[in-house]
């Protein structure tokens, strides 16, 4: 008998104290979600099946997010809505379920092509951020080295765009065959890495797929 499988991608948001669990724990929210939504997940073959289920880029603790993407796999059919209606009834506080979307046959798995992160910085700190912005785009390829890595990593090689406009520091980062810089690595470059203990948080506002 031939086993019912339906694709479908979800965007959702990150937030509150949400932002403070870690990416296993975030598939594990996820799978409870689905359990108590009574939607059947897909699982792998083998001694130890899991749920089929995707993240294209992963968010690093600590960081929210306003549009995420996730692709998982159900053993049922559904109406999208009927989903998302399902979802809805079993999500934590600071999950929110933007869009729910059937994928058809002829749609790949989701690749990333550019991230898109927010860090607001303080009035008394902005001008020098600024000087800072276009001192580091001026010194492009500049090299950092990080801890664990042998290689040193060339910032310019996936930093897409930085700028600083109205109070917030916009990072955009594509993806490349090799290691890419980290936006906290990018904050660091601009003093601005000591925020984030005083309560300054950053934000990943777009994950940007590939067509």
């Amino acid at each position: 008998m031939t086993k019912i499988r339906q694709r479908v991608r979800i965007q959702f948001q990150k937030a509150g104290d949400l932002r403070w669990i870690s990416h296993r724990d975030l598939v594990r929210v996820f799978e409870r979600m689905f359990r108590r939504a009574g939607l059947n997940l897909s699982m792998s073959e083998g001694f130890h099946p899991k749920a089929r289920m995707s993240f294209p880029s992963a968010l690093a603790l600590g960081i929210s997010g306003t549009d995420e993407v996730m692709d998982v796999e159900l053993a049922e059919r559904e109406d999208a809505c009927v989903i998302e209606r399902k979802m809805a009834a079993t999500m934590p506080p600071g999950l929110i379920i933007d869009e729910v979307r059937l994928l058809d046959d002829s749609e790949g798995k989701a690749r990333v092509e550019r991230l898109v992160y927010q860090f607001p910085v303080p009035e008394s700190r902005r001008d020098e951020v600024a000087d800072k912005v276009t001192q580091l785009l001026s010194q492009l390829p500049h090299w950092i080295q990080r801890e664990g890595r042998s290689e040193p990593i060339d910032v310019g090689d996936s930093l897409d765009q930085l700028r600083m406009e109205n109070g917030v520091v916009r990072i955009v980062l594509r993806t490349t065959p090799t290691a890419a810089v980290r936006p906290r690595e990018i904050l660091t470059l601009l003093g601005l890495d000591d925020l984030e203990a005083e309560g300054h948080c950053l934000s990943r506002t777009a994950v940007e797929l590939a067509p």
